[in-house]
């Protein structure tokens, strides 16, 4: 089952449907129609947070899902899938694959990430999890601990990483060339000669997120980007 998963990703592009509870989009139903949406431009796949909408978008498109459970816990900057709690709210909606945050930071409760895997990969041996690392010595940490797939997801979010321009399109070629499962590209990427630059850095999928489903971040990015006049300004 899982080959056949992976097999789907292969080679495709994989689109974030996510919203906050802050964001104009955020609602289960929304998120649904932009995996539709997703779909029907190409996607092989979606990554969705929280069981509401990966439910929701699970009864609109068959393709394979990524889910996460986006969660703050005092104490911690660990927040995608930081506890045993999250990945059994993602296994019981159905997540073909659980990504977690597998970079070095201390997790809730001062869990170190081969305690919390150990313990994840004992009760859920059958489940495909991805890897969501910001440095290079954590996709070979994670890779070695047994991760199905290893995402260059957390590069530029972490206070180690914050100065790394994104795309890391060095992080994804060197994960590429040293690790035998699937390296997946995420964080950055804007424009179709971006992803096809992390596809020649050799990665196995990849996932584009904001600049296709986020419209208030895209318009920002044109406003912005472009140096017209700003609609905010003028109220």
């Amino acid at each position: 089952m899982g080959e056949e998963i992976l097999h789907k990703l292969k080679g495709g592009l994989i689109v974030s449907c996510q919203a906050l509870e802050d964001e104009p989009l955020f609602s289960s139903y929304i998120m649904s129609r932009m995996a539709y949406a997703a779909k029907e431009g190409g996607a092989v796949g979606i990554r969705a947070n929280s069981s509401a909408d990966i439910k929701a978008i699970k009864e609109t498109v068959t393709l394979p899902v990524i889910g996460i459970v986006k969660k703050e816990y005092a104490g911690s900057e660990v927040y995608i899938t930081p506890t045993i709690k999250e990945v059994d709210e993602l296994v019981s909606c159905g997540a073909e694959i659980i990504a977690l945050d597998a970079t070095n930071r201390q997790r809730p409760g001062g869990e170190t990430l081969k305690d919390f895997w150990k313990e994840v990969r004992v009760k859920y041996p059958n489940q495909l999890f991805m890897a969501d690392c910001a440095t290079y010595e954590e996709g070979m940490e994670a890779s070695i601990l047994g991760f199905d797939l290893i995402g260059t997801t957390l590069s530029g979010y972490t206070r180690e990483t914050k100065e790394v321009k994104l795309p890391n399109l060095l992080l994804m070629k060197q994960l590429s060339r040293v690790i035998k499962g699937p390296v997946i590209a995420e964080g950055g990427i804007w424009s179709p000669e971006q992803l096809k630059e992390a596809f020649s850095a050799g990665v196995f999928a990849a996932v584009v997120g904001s600049a296709i489903t986020r419209p208030r971040d895209i318009t920002n990015y044109f406003v912005t980007g472009s140096g017209c006049r700003n609609g905010n300004e003028m109220r």
